[in-house]
């Protein structure tokens, strides 16, 4: 996916003072990065465009060639493989009982809870206002339609819908 760290990147217009790239992103080639962008700790394959308000967490990863449009999250334990888009406003999980507390009543730390990944194989595509619970593969070319929220597994070339999100069709074949 991504090979050595880079700092070498594009963004859409000047270079935005609200953009928060931490040292540790491993950037790839030709990254194009729109304003108040927030990455720590992930990677990012080549040719990748993450659009504006977008947060990548460490330990997530993306591949070549995705797109990534604005205010949509990935969280810590999401892969996504090449060729991956993600619409408007797409949110991930990675905490099956999220709390803010432990059983001690002290806000909880990493030590609290268990990171749950996630993976969205090559060419998928997620809609626009869709949430992914963690845990789950969406597989490879599949569509989550807009404002999906998606509790298990969505076959590859399929078309899931709804919430929670179920199988409404396959894709034709070259779309």
């Amino acid at each position: 996916m991504v090979g050595k760290v880079r700092q070498i990147y594009q963004v859409s217009s000047s270079q935005h003072s609200s953009q928060q790239i931490a040292p540790d992103v491993k950037l790839g080639k030709n990254v194009r990065l729109h304003g108040f962008v927030n990455l720590y700790g992930c990677e990012i394959g080549d040719d990748v465009k993450i659009g504006a308000f977008v947060e990548i967490q460490k330990g997530a990863k993306i591949g070549n060639r995705c797109k990534i449009s604005s205010h949509s999250f990935v969280c810590e334990g999401v892969t996504l493989e090449d060729g991956v888009f993600v619409g408007h406003n797409v949110t991930f999980t990675n905490d099956l009982f999220p709390r803010a507390i432990n059983v001690g009543g002290h806000l909880q730390t990493e030590a609290d809870w268990e990171c749950i990944r996630t993976l969205v194989k090559r060419g998928a595509s997620i809609g626009s206002g869709a949430t992914l619970l963690c845990g789950i593969t969406v597989g490879e070319n599949a569509m989550i339609g807009a404002g999906s929220v998606v509790t298990k597994d969505v076959p590859a070339g399929m078309i899931v819908a709804g919430n929670p999100a179920r199988v409404v069709r396959s894709i034709p074949v070259g779309k």
